[in-house]
């Protein structure tokens, strides 16, 4: 049997290096890889040797692209649950990554998406550079944003968070730091070497020498028109209030909406309402995967990575098609408890 090198792991002076390596899947992860970066930080949490802990991804594309969308749409294909096996663990690992107890610096370096931002944007450091592409996506396959995407996006300035979240679209190193997804800027030229010297200097030194000011951003300029237009709990006076706000930029994301699942844009968004009222990341991935359990047995997910990833038609028929289609009723099934199947994050707070 071939060695599974997906994730490659190393120790260098005070440093634990974990490098994502599926480079032509865009480092896409699998279930073997959330096991064993969860098996590595438990025994880093233990090693004393080990002060600090980086996560990058392999090649220059991007640190990951997500979870493996076409192995999940096999799964859903044939009523199997490998999905909802993998959703549970890989939550426990954005928490564990959330409340780990050595300071864990993410290289956010080219694309970082959906599971890509759960295994970076939970960390204590996140660094972004000039290629860097982050997003959550999860509307435009028929999904809704998870891996403590609605907990992120729940607590960004304004609506910020509901325009990425319903639109998908992905945002730049400047707009990820303005939104609570990242924390500095370095340079991507500069990534290695700030990444070989966390071997030796703390984190605050290492950031003095490499981190600088990131190129200006476009959604600082777009606050006025967003945090107007999105202030509303129905998806459909959000569009109406875009499209007829009057700024292209607005129209656009309007468009942009309308593309993506009905189903999913109203559970999306009752997911960051609810997301807003939760206390903690465990409460809201918690509710995160009852949706995302719910949304792997809808006809959307399926169709909605057929028509981006097998077929790539980019013409997805989504079931109900129109969002008034959409009941409360429907949105409401999204989060019903799963008895005993319930992830239970929270419960290991006192929660």
């Amino acid at each position: 049997m071939a060695l599974d090198d997906s994730v490659l792991l190393r120790t260098e002076g005070r440093a634990g290096y974990i490098t994502l390596n599926r480079p032509r899947a865009l480092n896409a992860l699998t279930h073997e890889m959330v096991r064993r970066i969860d098996q590595a930080l438990a025994e880093w949490e233990r090693d004393e040797s080990v002060a600090v802990v980086v996560i990058a991804g392999a090649g220059e594309r991007g640190l990951c692209a997500g979870g493996d969308i076409r192995a999940i749409h096999a799964d859903a294909l044939s009523g199997g649950h490998a999905s909802t096996d993998f959703w549970r663990d890989e939550y426990r690992l954005n928490a564990r990554i959330a409340r780990y107890p050595k300071p864990c610096v993410a290289l956010m370096d080219g694309i970082v998406m959906g599971g890509g931002v759960g295994v970076s944007a939970h960390g204590d450091v996140r660094i972004v550079t000039e290629r860097s592409a982050v997003a959550m996506p999860e509307t435009v396959i028929g999904f809704v944003p998870d891996v403590g995407g609605t907990f992120l996006l729940s607590r960004a300035p304004g609506e910020l968070g509901t325009h990425l979240a319903l639109t998908g679209l992905a945002v730049g190193a400047a707009d990820a730091v303005l939104c609570g997804l990242a924390d500095r800027f370095v340079p991507s030229q500069r990534l290695a070497e700030l990444a070989a010297s966390l071997a030796e200097l703390d984190v605050p030194e290492a950031l003095r020498r490499f981190a600088a000011p990131a190129p200006e951003g476009e959604l600082a300029a777009a606050r006025a028109w967003i945090d107007e237009c999105y202030a509303y709990d129905s998806v459909e006076r959000i569009v109406d209030r875009l499209f007829a706000h009057g700024d292209p930029a607005a129209k656009e994301a309007a468009e942009t909406i309308l593309s993506r699942s009905p189903t999913s844009l109203k559970v999306t968004l009752a997911a960051l309402r609810r997301a807003r009222a939760l206390d903690s990341l465990e409460q809201v991935l918690d509710q995160e995967y009852r949706v995302s359990c719910a949304a792997f047995a809808g006809p959307d997910l399926i169709e909605g990575v057929r028509a981006q990833v097998i077929d790539k038609d980019r013409r997805p028929r989504w079931s109900p098609a129109e969002l008034s289609q959409v009941s409360d009723a429907d949105v409401a099934r999204f989060f019903e408890p799963l008895g005993d199947a319930e992830l239970g994050l929270a419960r290991g707070l006192g929660g």
